[in-house]
């Protein structure tokens, strides 16, 4: 095939970044958890769940014997694990890797069929029954995470070897599906090639590629529903539990229509990559009915269904979102994926149009639910993300088994570890967005970067020690003089802010546009802009409807959010209170896990001597002042299985 002359992206630049911070986590992915992954995929982590993966291939693709094992998305692992090297080259060069990674690729085409179908299940387990269960079995969500990492290693190596693997199979698909008589008018019960064609497009320049996104987002909810009638023609058995007496719609978000939809309901990874590729055409077409249906499912699920720790999906039960205010905090859900969905989501909207809002849930969802899912080691990872934990509960209450006090090595289901390393290494894409002649910065995370702004190509570094100090310099140099903006983002956490432009400050308090300090102006080599951010400690408190944290609060320093562990507190974490009254100290401690700023406050712990040891009494315990430590939620669980709390009495 010939070189693509790629469609460029002109909300982005060119970003690389360089930040002691995220740079840490970037290497860590790139040193530990690529390579980890890679092992795990080929099932040679003895601590590890047996992945399958790489033998499901290696069967399809007839180099050995032996059954489909795993789930029946478990192509999907080895997907993410390549968009994720193709990320990690474009930063790093790496021949060894990328040696590893072609001879996966040679086999995922050597799996491929001759007419271009690609998912293994099917092709060693039920060959006679490809496309019979669109609900369940995920053909179209792997394909689409293939569409990913095609696009990905096509634009970090040039290599077209994938790349013309899954634009064969999207043929194929296009070949099944569409309004032509005769075709399905069908689309997957877990949303993913939506967004995934849009890429694809973008790369391509194909039309036809946008065309297939929209069939598949205009076909979802209509009637006669597809999934319900699929449903019905199968004897109403479904992949997971047999026979079924409904099919749930509103689970896979097929209840309505997507532009009459206006509040998050069903599997919450499901409903953020829908509402991604909904803004990605939204943007794309013009189509105002889908913009103004993601604002209403913006605005519903951030404001509503929302972890102050930027995690969503509220129970276990289908990792779901369930209704309003229903945020319990020990038998949360709040998976990985589903935060990484949200910040896929936040950074179309703001590509759409640029507001504040969408980049401070961006900023709360990536510092705090995502970081945190990865230990510290890069080996071990939480699939549920809580904001309490009692170990023994963990253990021993049915209803909290899914909970986890400590970071599990692999899962079967391992959607979330390769979704934090293909998160981290394209974090470059997430810093900036550029609408007409203004760059807004969107994350405050150290980068060197190249724009067309003015009609000049124009260098922008960014220096800060976030999130740990809210001092950001920005260093501005246009190849010549030039009038453009720049746009800095005043986080919804920021209670004040200086700026300054070589050193003079800048009155913009009345010019704050949609949260973000706007400015203006003829711009010239070297000119550098100063933006400062007191960053303090503080109680966040919940909405009263919100009854988990009711006469409870959080605390809060810049973007990150605090929790309290036994390692610090010792047990029983509920019998500790919050003086009211209290100030906070800070102070950084260089020993813990890295680095990171401590809180410590005075607070109060329940007598447990002072009780007479019934189960019940009339007499309330006594107390004692104690001094309560918090540190930073991400940080949390690296210490050994111990009671973990967000939300404190106060």
């Amino acid at each position: 095939m010939n070189k693509i002359t790629q469609t460029k992206n002109t909300l982005q630049g060119k970003t690389s970044i360089k930040d002691e911070f995220w740079g840490h986590y970037i290497r860590l992915v790139q040193d530990v958890v690529i390579p980890y992954q890679y092992e795990a995929l080929h099932d040679r982590v003895p601590e590890a769940e047996p992945s399958h993966a790489i033998a499901n291939f290696e069967i399809a693709a007839g180099r050995r014997t032996g059954e489909f094992k795993g789930w029946v998305f478990q192509d999907s692992d080895v997907a993410k694990w390549l968009e994720a090297v193709g990320y990690s080259l474009s930063i790093k060069r790496d021949l060894e890797l990328e040696r590893r990674a072609d001879e996966v690729i040679e086999l995922v085409g050597a799996a491929q069929q001759p007419d271009g179908y690609l998912d293994t299940y099917f092709i060693i387990k039920e060959p006679g029954k490809r496309w019979t269960n669109l609900q369940d079995c995920h053909e179209l969500y792997c394909a689409g995470h293939f569409i990913e990492a095609a696009v990905a290693y096509y634009e970090a190596t040039g290599k077209d070897k994938l790349l013309n693997i899954v634009r064969k199979l999207v043929d194929h698909i296009a070949s099944v599906f569409g309004p032509e008589e005769g075709k399905l008018k069908g689309y997957d019960g877990h949303q993913e090639i939506e967004l995934a064609l849009v890429k694809l497009y973008r790369l391509t320049g194909e039309q036809k590629y946008l065309e297939l996104s929209s069939f598949f987002i205009d076909q979802r909810g209509q009637e006669p529903n597809f999934l319900r009638k699929e449903w019905e023609d199968r004897g109403q058995v479904t992949h997971w539990s047999g026979k079924t007496d409904k099919t749930d719609l509103a689970y896979f978000q097929a209840h309505l229509p997507v532009r009459e939809q206006s509040i998050a309901v069903g599997h919450s990874v499901r409903a953020v990559y829908m509402y991604t590729a909904m803004a990605d055409l939204a943007a794309l077409t013009g189509d105002a009915g889908l913009r103004q249906a993601c604002e209403r499912l913006w605005q519903n699920m951030t404001q509503k269904q929302m972890y102050i720790t930027g995690g969503i999906g509220s129970t276990h039960h289908g990792e779901a979102f369930t209704f309003d205010y229903d945020l319990p905090n020990d038998t949360v859900y709040a998976e990985t994926c589903a935060s990484i969905g949200l910040i896929f989501f936040a950074k179309r909207m703001l590509e759409l149009e640029p507001d504040a809002k969408y980049a401070d849930v961006m900023e709360r969802a990536l510092y705090n639910n995502v970081l945190g899912s990865m230990a510290q080691d890069g080996k071990h990872y939480f699939y549920v993300n809580p904001l309490e934990v009692w170990p023994q509960a963990c253990s021993c209450n049915p209803g909290k088994h899914h909970v986890k006090a400590e970071r599990q090595g692999w899962f079967g289901c391992a959607c979330c570890p390769p979704n934090v390393a293909r998160l981290l290494t394209s974090l470059n894409q997430y810093i900036y967005t550029v609408h007409e002649d203004t760059l807004y910065t969107n994350l405050y995370i150290g980068n060197e970067s190249v724009f067309t702004l003015g009609g000049q190509e124009v260098s922008v570094s960014q220096q800060s020690n976030y999130p740990w100090e809210g001092k950001v310099q920005l260093k501005v140099e246009p190849d010549a003089a030039a009038a453009f903006g720049i746009a800095v983002r005043i986080p919804s956490w920021s209670k004040g802010f200086e700026l300054t432009v070589n050193g003079e400050a800048v009155d913009t308090a009345a010019e704050l546009e949609q949260g973000y300090a706007v400015i203006r102006r003829v711009w010239n080599a070297g000119d550098v802009i100063g933006l400062n951010l007191p960053m303090q400690a503080s109680r966040i408190y919940a909405n009263p409807k919100l009854r988990a944290d009711a006469g409870q609060t959080a605390i809060q320093r810049g973007p990150l959010v605090y929790c309290l562990e036994e390692a610090d507190n010792g047990a029983t974490l509920s019998s500790l209170s919050l003086n009211g009254a209290g100030a906070f100290s800070e102070s950084f401690d260089a020993s813990l896990l890295g680095g990171a700023v401590i809180v410590k406050t005075g607070g109060f712990r329940v007598d447990e001597a002072s009780w007479n040891g019934e189960l019940y009494g009339s007499t309330k315990a006594e107390t004692k002042p104690v001094e309560i430590t918090a540190i930073p939620y991400y940080l949390w669980g690296n210490r050994g299985s111990g009671e973990m709390k967000v939300w404190i009495r106060d």
